[in-house]
């Protein structure tokens, strides 16, 4: 069975709107489009790389998907020509015409969907698409969680866990990795069971 991943950068605080540029998404008069670019260096880029090695899909929420579908097919590049031969599918709400090649519309039953591309595909990474990223956080319906997470605080914007998730465990999966300008590569599992509870009095703590 293949692996959803959940790929997001952050700042410390949270905010995951529009981090690759100003005209990325301004909802709610979000005044930091771009947040993200003057943290880039080359320990992130590595690491981006390298976290798509094995890509074999990508699942995308509509906002997403209209960002990626206006740049992806005119850039150059390994990532550009690994996203634009690779299968897109595309969850919406809606029925947009979806032309960038190789893109398929998700039917009405988004959680069976992607339950069925896990059939079709090894890896398959959901990248921004904090909408959709939340039904996947309620549904637990991801197994890896990758968060780049900055040294900003910005106060306010759309944020990872926006809706608040099911009490779930994680597991580090790698040792975590520090870029030379501060941004932090966290990668998870998701890991069974409920988060469990302890008194730090009772003698729960390490000695």
């Amino acid at each position: 069975m293949g692996l959803i991943h959940i790929d997001l950068f952050t700042t410390l605080d949270g905010v995951a709107q529009a981090p690759g540029g100003p005209d990325e998404d301004a909802d709610d008069g979000f005044a930091f489009g771009g947040w993200q670019a003057p943290l880039w260096d080359e320990v992130v880029d590595e690491q981006v790389d390298a976290g798509m090695a094995d890509l074999d899909a990508l699942l995308l929420g509509r906002r997403t998907y209209d960002i990626f579908a206006a740049y992806w097919p005119h850039a150059d590049g390994k990532i550009a020509q690994l996203f634009n031969r690779l299968p897109k599918y595309v969850a919406s709400h809606q029925t947009p015409t979806l032309e960038w090649a190789e893109s398929t519309l998700l039917g009405p039953d988004v959680v069976a969907a992607v339950c069925e591309l896990r059939d079709r595909h090894a890896n398959i990474h959901v990248i921004g698409s904090l909408d959709f990223v939340q039904t996947l956080f309620a549904e637990r319906l991801f197994d890896r969680l990758t968060l780049w997470v900055y040294p900003i605080l910005l106060g306010g914007g759309k944020k990872v866990f926006a809706d608040g998730v099911v009490p779930t465990n994680l597991r580090l999966i790698e040792p975590v990795v520090a870029s030379p300008r501060g941004a932090v590569l966290q990668r998870y599992a998701l890991a069974d069971g409920r988060p469990g509870v302890g008194d730090m009095s009772a003698g729960d703590r390490e000695s």
